[in-house]
């Protein structure tokens, strides 16, 4: 199907909407609504994982593999060989969409809203990875659909599912440390290049890679080794860099705790790249290699709340609290709640949460636990998903929750963006000492009600995002 048909055809589906399929798969009867008939894109990789996770609930069949990489997807396939296999999502759409109860999309970040939006539309429960989308305004349309055609739905960020989560918050609700005020929250990524220049030649595309549906919605170029397998995560065209890949999962539990919102500013600073003495290279289409983000946030609860992100190596100052020896977060990041009457602090996914002075941990008593529990880790926010849309629950990351923690995320973003900015002073090039001037180093007043940046009109280029002639979002 041509895609601008596709388009169109998906954006007028009303599928009915329904748990019990057209058809039950094999030989043996197993009654529809104990089963969930799936249909998964992006199935190597951390596809492979979420996959392994739905299965494992024993209460999941899967109708649909599709991947544009068979190298990726090998091991799938073999655990799994009886399963369709596509490589255009528009196939699945065009020849199982009545078959499929609900998706799993798994892919490079820029092709999450094109292929979950046309099954969501036509009522298609999903579970997409984090973070939910590329840009704003997809977040924005993915949270609409899911609330107009009443489909459940989850993020991948499984810490949201996690007791670590809950009770982080347990102790925050009751007010062990007060009314919250500022929040640090970092991570070791990036765990793959960034700060890099943009790739240059072209290798010899892998037999098994469909390069054009890889690109999707992205612009045309060659095919180079240096995006693939994890590495275009690195690259503002395909990914969102260390705060979209962990910023889902290490600011779940301020964001939910603390009902954040929509923020109302956002700033950035970032490192600076170098290609010889005195001459600063321009490498604003890779993610800069390390960062720090400033949100602030009006909260009902807490009042104003200031939200400060790090990541490449970077922390947040030490508190006095702590005692010499003594660590914050772990090896992959954490968050530090400062709070009126004490700090919280936890790990990555919001792990063992302590407060400090640890000292004070021997006179707490903790709140009776009261948030529902996801049983066992493994799976659990899979299983969470499954059991939602057959027993019609809420999930512990639906779309009306993740996606404005999405566009929180992806706000620090745009202020990135906005910093890494530059343009030629007159009579400058490339190369002479000082030639750049950097409007975006500002402030980004953000008004999130109407999803537009009010002081700097350039950065609304970036809310919607652009789309390759053929791929627009619908």
């Amino acid at each position: 199907m041509q895609r601008r048909k596709f388009i169109k055809n998906a954006a007028t589906a009303s599928a009915a909407f329904t748990i019990v399929p057209s058809f039950v798969m094999g030989k043996t009867h197993v009654p529809p609504s104990d089963t969930l008939y799936m249909g998964a894109f992006g199935v190597g990789g951390r596809g492979a994982g979420v996959i392994q996770g739905l299965h494992e609930t024993k209460k999941v069949k899967f109708v649909s593999f599709c991947d544009v990489d068979d190298r990726r997807a090998a091991e799938t396939y073999k655990k799994f060989p009886d399963v369709n296999r596509y490589k255009d999502f528009r196939k699945v759409y065009d020849k199982q969409l009545k078959d499929i109860d609900a998706i799993m999309v798994a892919t490079p970040d820029h092709m999450h809203a094109s292929i979950a939006l046309p099954f969501m539309r036509a009522k298609k429960h999903a579970y997409v990875e984090k973070p939910l989308t590329h840009n704003i305004n997809e977040a924005r349309i993915m949270t609409k659909v899911a609330k107009e055609n009443g489909i459940i739905s989850q993020m991948g960020n499984q810490g949201a599912s996690s007791d670590g989560s809950r009770e982080a918050k347990e102790w925050i609700k009751s007010g062990i440390i007060g009314k919250v005020y500022k929040v640090d929250c970092w991570t070791n990524r990036p765990v793959w290049p960034q700060g890099v220049p943009l790739p240059t030649g072209k290798d010899r595309i892998p037999k098994g890679l469909d390069w054009d549906l890889w690109l999707g919605t992205a612009q045309m170029r060659d095919y180079n080794d240096a995006y693939l397998p994890f590495k275009w995560r690195g690259f503002w065209d395909f990914g969102t860099g260390a705060l979209g890949d962990m910023g889902c999962h290490i600011m779940e539990t301020p964001f939910s705790v603390l009902d954040l919102g929509y923020p109302t500013e956002a700033e950035a600073s970032c490192t600076t790249n170098w290609v010889g003495d005195f001459v600063e290279a321009d490498y604003s289409e890779s993610c800069p290699a390390s960062s720090i983000v400033r949100l602030k946030f009006n909260t009902a609860e807490h009042g104003d709340v200031a939200l400060n992100w790090y990541d490449g190596g970077l922390l947040p100052d030490l508190p006095d609290e702590l005692k010499d020896g003594e660590t914050i977060g772990d090896s992959g990041g954490g968050s530090i709640f400062y709070g009126t009457r004490g700090i919280l602090v936890c790990d990555t996914y919001s792990r063992n949460a302590r407060l400090l002075p640890s000292s004070t941990m021997e006179l707490l008593t903790p709140p009776k636990p009261y948030l529902k529990r996801i049983e066992g880790d493994t799976g659990g926010h899979q299983r969470n998903f499954v059991e939602g849309c057959l027993e019609g629950k809420e999930t512990s990351s639906d779309f009306k929750r993740s996606g404005p923690l999405t566009e929180a995320v992806l706000m620090g973003n745009l202020a990135i963006k906005a910093f890494q900015y530059k343009k030629l002073k007159p009579g400058k090039k490339l190369g002479d000492w000082d030639p750049f001037e950097y409007p975006g180093r500002r402030k980004i007043l953000w008004d999130g009600d109407n999803m537009k940046v009010t002081n700097w009109d350039k950065a609304n280029e970036w809310v919607k995002g652009s789309y390759r002639k053929g791929w627009e979002l619908s």
